[in-house]
């Protein structure tokens, strides 16, 4: 049950939620943490893929809504583009540095005209924050968001259901509107910064299959990645402009990506497998807060089941066994374990998939750390650093870390524990944020190790 119980806790840290109360309360709070650590410069690695599936996933991501709903005209801004900030109350440190990193982004990787607005400009992209129970009141699940023609949160309540804030009624655009909470991580606020000014600028949709994108419910990777980029750079194309029906859109896609993309030229000619219904509803059921705790693991065996059925060439059945590794813990952790470490093989067969697999990593771990593996656990951790650190997930990069520490002390390695603790919490202070929270953090994966391990015994 101890070994249950913390494993339970890990199921928390997964989905990179703050700690339960009771951890919060258990944990050491005379523990000091350093200053927060921040990311600087981003390392774009490559586009996989053939040309002929990028434009399939560009056309679904443009002319879909997540709610399936198609978009008969092609819509971007037309000319530069400039993003104010409004704040309710005092902005997030970090929003500021955070945003002029994006921005940057932005205009090298995708060339997008895109600066912020300077006094007295007027601002097309508005970023708007505010406590999140006040988002959460009008929009209950959505952690973050973005609605077109609309500058201020005040405008949003008036208009929210009227056609002005329809995105299928737009012919081009002009002004969209971003809310996102100021009582939240500083990663949490990146986050929302990245996956909200993306689809202000271009793509509306999500979709499961794609393995290296915001654009993917997901949550694997918290920042625009090279796919991402390319996706928007195709967007801001001179070949296209507002207006145009997806037929327009599609024949010029070819041409753009053989100038953008040369290398997918030559890659083989696969066409991604479609989007599935019913495996959607599945897994949104298994993780989503509307589904009795209970049922949650029968949703993600169907999952499983569906993706099974279908054949899927791409990572959804992996998610699907991910997803049922963190459902089935309370009830069945040897069935977690398993499905852990299905899905752990079917990332590895996939290129380009060492953030999910540091995902997978981190629950294999704990069960590792549990059980007094300590050489296992050191070395599934640094296996999974590089990809973390690139991936810029600080709450992920915290937590192995922190389990990286432990394992280290199982071995006797003090000072070096010691060390790698240090740094963990710089980190755990931009990805988790809240002190207490930080510390709860640190309460947990302490806990994982056998209590009589700690005085002396190592594990191997």
């Amino acid at each position: 049950m101890r070994i249950l119980a913390a494993l339970l806790a890990l199921a928390v840290l997964a989905g990179c939620a703050a700690p339960p109360e009771s951890a919060a309360r258990r944990a050491p709070q005379s523990v000091e943490l350093p200053p927060m650590k921040t990311f600087s410069s981003y390392k774009p690695g490559p586009v996989l893929g053939s040309n002929r599936q990028l434009a399939a996933d560009f056309m679904e991501l443009s002319f879909r809504m997540e709610s399936g709903r198609r978009l008969e005209t092609f819509t971007r801004f037309e000319g530069p583009v400039r993003v104010g900030v409004r704040a309710q109350g005092t902005p997030p440190p970090t929003l500021a540095p955070d945003l002029a990193r994006l921005i940057d982004r932005l205009q090298n990787e995708a060339r997008i005209d895109i600066a912020r607005a300077a006094q007295g400009e007027t601002p097309q992209i508005v970023i708007e924050t505010l406590p999140r129970r006040q988002i959460q009141r009008y929009v209950p699940q959505a952690a973050c968001f973005v609605v077109p023609n609309v500058a201020s949160w005040r405008e949003f309540v008036r208009y929210r259901r009227s056609d002005r804030v329809n995105w299928t009624k737009l012919e081009t655009r002009t002004l969209a509107a971003i809310f996102i909470p100021n009582d939240v991580s500083p990663q949490e606020v990146r986050d929302c910064l990245h996956e909200e000014v993306a689809q202000a600028l271009g793509p509306l949709n999500d979709l499961y299959r794609l393995q290296n994108s915001v654009f993917n419910d997901d949550n694997f990777h918290p920042v625009l990645t090279s796919f991402d980029m390319l996706m928007l750079r195709i967007t801001y194309a001179p070949e296209l402009r507002s207006g145009m029906s997806p037929s327009d859109v599609e024949q010029r896609l070819p041409g753009i990506l053989a100038r953008l993309n040369p290398s997918g030229q030559q890659r083989g000619p696969a066409q991604p497998s479609k989007e599935r219904r019913d495996w959607i509803d599945a897994i949104e059921a298994a993780l989503g807060p509307g589904t009795p705790s209970r049922q949650r693991a029968g949703r993600a065996v169907d999952a499983v089941r569906i993706a099974e059925e279908a054949g899927f060439t791409d990572t959804r059945l992996a998610f699907s066994y991910f997803a049922l590794g963190r459902l089935a813990l309370a009830s069945d952790p040897d069935l977690s374990f398993a499905s852990f470490v299905q899905a752990g093989g079917l990332y590895t067969e996939a290129p380009g998939t060492e953030v999910q697999q540091a995902h997978v990593t981190m629950q294999i771990a704990a069960f590792a750390l549990t059980t007094g593996q300590a050489e296992t656990a050191l070395r599934l951790v640094n296996a999974s650093l590089p990809a973390v650190q690139q991936s810029e997930n600080a709450a992920l990069l915290s937590t192995l870390l922190m389990m990286k520490a432990e394992a280290l002390d199982l071995l006797g390695r003090r000072n070096e524990a010691q060390a790698v603790r240090l740094d963990s919490l710089g980190w755990a202070r931009y990805g988790i944020g809240d002190d207490a929270q930080v510390r709860a953090r640190l309460a947990e994966i302490a806990s994982l190790p056998p209590p009589g391990l700690r005085n002396g015994g190592q594990g191997s």
